[in-house]
């Protein structure tokens, strides 16, 4: 069974920072690109951050870009957002997703496997 599980989530404060970690399990996540996607409150899904499967290239959405770092242990099956100078903005839900691909997409509809989620709340 395929399996993505985050972690990470929680309350912070504007100019703190989380890191997230997305599990995987029942597949080897080497082979896709993994992103990270979020929804905030009352709106649609929006990419944040890829990396492909060698972990050679990672691309950002500009409003994070400078902010949130993407990572990968292929070896532990596990990808990571580091999010640092958060803003009120920053707040969702974020998702793991796995690509179809090795290089790194950016719609939904190229995603085969998505995570839970784990919430994300900047707030004084």
């Amino acid at each position: 069974e395929v399996q993505l599980v985050e972690s990470g989530g929680g309350l912070v404060q504007p100019g703190g920072s989380l890191r997230l970690s997305c599990a995987a399990s029942g597949f080897t996540t080497s082979n896709y690109a993994m992103s990270w996607v979020r929804q905030a409150p009352g709106k649609g899904l929006e990419w944040v951050s890829g990396i492909n499967s060698g972990a050679g290239s990672t691309s950002y959405v500009d409003s994070v870009k400078g902010r949130f770092t993407i990572s990968r242990d292929n070896a532990k099956n596990t990808v990571y957002l580091q999010m640092n100078s958060l803003k009120p903005e920053d707040t969702a839900v974020y998702y793991c997703a796995a690509a179809d691909f090795s290089w790194v997409v950016t719609s939904p509809d190229h995603f085969h496997s998505w995570g839970q989620g784990t919430q994300v709340t900047v707030s004084t």
